[in-house]
């Protein structure tokens, strides 16, 4: 049984290699097999509702919260975030958060804790830029998530020899997983070529418009917009000056004008 356990920690090992590998070929990403081999802190799966009240607190590791069912708001820096199922919570070290859970509101969440994890042109304990929402989900890989959780979780409730090791080996795989989504070869842009028809161009271009027109008196960004559509900033910003010769923003600030001026022609 040692034995079979020893060669499963090998195989899951040979496989988030492989994985980490691929990422690195799709666009060369900050994060490569030879700086990732975290330390796992903890892993939990906790129902929350109205009753379990968080104080704004910060950790000194890096902490993940993947929503299995229900939703509550987030207050990650001073930002409330609405998150639901499939949503995946990053939180770099030292980030203030709280889960806000109104009443009547529960949500079930799977946690994991680690540090020893270096992303390269990020400060120690950051595995994502500070300036981008910490909240994702990635339906094309919510299968994938949800099975490496289950694993997570049932070699954890087994225990007994090499768990420790079987445990770190996938939750390197759930983590992997995530840096594979939000590297894919949808949201890589330099170094990549994309295979995306004119109209699929032409489609994002106009939501984007669409957006904008419908939006421009908010406070938008450019990383909001993207995570409407589930696209990287990076990318929806090449496509939009492709098509139209401008970036959103400066779209966004052309708009902006143009209805001030014409308030002002119309005397308000």
């Amino acid at each position: 049984m040692y034995y079979l356990n020893y060669m499963m920690y090998i195989f899951i090992y040979n496989y988030l290699f492989d994985l980490m590998f691929e990422v690195v070929l799709m666009c060369d990403p900050a994060i490569t097999p030879e700086n990732f081999n975290l330390r796992v802190l903890y892993i939990f799966k906790k129902k929350f509702n109205d009753e379990n009240i968080t104080k704004l607190h910060s950790h000194d590791f890096i902490s993940l919260a993947y929503v299995l069912s229900g939703s509550c708001t987030y207050n990650i820096n001073d930002t409330l975030y609405k998150v639901g199922k499939g949503d995946i919570i990053v939180l770099n070290s030292g980030v203030k958060h709280e889960k806000i859970i109104a009443t009547g509101e529960e949500i079930m969440e799977f946690h994991i804790g680690f540090n020893n994890l270096f992303v390269k042109s990020l400060p120690r304990g950051n595995i994502i830029d500070s300036n981008i929402s910490p909240v994702f989900n990635y339906p094309k890989y919510e299968e994938d998530f949800f099975k490496c959780c289950s694993e997570i979780l049932a070699e954890q409730e087994k225990g007994g020899p090499m768990s420790e090791l079987m445990l770190k080996a996938l939750v390197m795989k759930f983590i992997a997983i995530f840096f594979k989504a939000l590297y894919s070869n949808e949201e890589c842009i330099e170094g990549t070529t994309f295979s995306f028809e004119p109209g699929d161009k032409a489609g994002i271009t106009k939501a984007i418009i669409s957006y904008i027109d419908e939006n421009y008196m908010k406070e938008i960004s450019l990383d909001k917009i993207a995570r409407n559509m589930y696209l990287s900033p990076v990318y929806i910003s090449k496509i939009f000056k492709e098509e139209t010769g401008e970036s959103p923003i400066n779209y966004l600030i052309k708009i902006r004008l143009s209805r001030a001026k014409t308030l002002l022609e119309e005397g308000h």
